[in-house]
């Protein structure tokens, strides 16, 4: 039994050490000096750490720009994506309408359309709206999505009909029943799902890349996708860029992950 549980952990001490490796070294990466990542043999361990990666990066690249960008956008999506899923979920959950059921399984069948599919489509639109080259013709498209909807809604399917009937014989409007008894209830599937478009969002670069044309406007992903190009060997100062661009969403991700985790187990309770 006991060599049992020996042989478990290790398994998953090198599972551990195999995942983390490559973030590890990209971190240890981006505080060497240009070339010394690729010399032979291959060290881990700087021989002399360097800040002049992150120098260049928010000196002669702008990068504190395109960290503006999409800052901006992951933090105007996410709010929006709430208010405006949190109410499609609400009333698909509690609002007793015709065809309620039919268009939320119509709904559905979204989630197996490939998203590249709808990218046209969309791209047409945002610029019949004039919307290209902006920040709203990124925002726009993930204002709501289906997969944010259904978990809001799975979540207030658990959600009493007792309790919004008493605030209705109290004389409680929809609004004021959505807004004050049932928002401070889903707070835990709400923080789920505020990690979830975040993340998604900050780390999205096909879509930016579509609409946004002009370098000023560039996101952090396709900022330093450009790099690889215009800096083909720099492999320091790519990695520079990497540790920018996903150690503020790995923190905020490892500060909030037990409301991320308990907000998903909450909202699979009843379907």
């Amino acid at each position: 039994m006991k060599r049992n549980a020996i042989l478990v952990n290790a398994l998953l001490i090198i599972g551990a050490t195999v995942t983390l490796f490559p973030l590890l070294w990209m971190i240890s990466a981006s505080f060497m000096t240009s070339g010394e990542s690729i010399t032979w043999p291959p060290h881990v361990i700087p021989h002399h750490p360097t800040l002049a990666q992150y120098r260049d990066l928010f000196t002669r690249l702008k990068v504190g720009r395109a960290f503006f960008s999409s800052t901006f956008i992951a933090v105007v999506t996410t709010l929006f994506s709430l208010l405006f899923n949190s109410m499609a979920g609400y009333a698909f959950a509690k609002l007793r309408f015709r065809g309620r059921e039919r268009m939320f399984g119509l709904l559905l069948t979204a989630l197996v359309i490939p998203a590249q599919v709808g990218m046209l489509p969309l791209f047409l639109l945002m610029k019949t709206l004039h919307l290209v080259n902006t920040y709203w013709g990124v925002i726009i498209p993930s204002l709501t999505t289906v997969l944010g909807i259904f978990l809001v809604r799975q979540f207030m399917l658990s959600v009493p009909q007792e309790l919004l009937e008493a605030a209705r014989i109290d004389g409680a409007g929809e609004w004021r029943i959505y807004w004050s008894v049932v928002m401070p209830l889903a707070r835990p599937i709400l923080a789920t799902l505020a990690i979830f478009t975040f993340m998604t969002t900050w780390n999205d670069f096909m879509w930016p890349l579509i609409v946004l044309s002009s370098d000023a406007k560039y996101t952090l992903p396709v900022l330093i996708a450009s790099l690889s190009g215009e800096h083909a060997i720099d492999v320091e100062l790519m990695m520079a860029g990497s540790v920018v661009t996903v150690l503020p969403v790995l923190l905020l991700f490892l500060c909030l992950q037990r409301y991320y985790i308990a907000g998903l187990m909450a909202g699979s309770v009843k379907g």
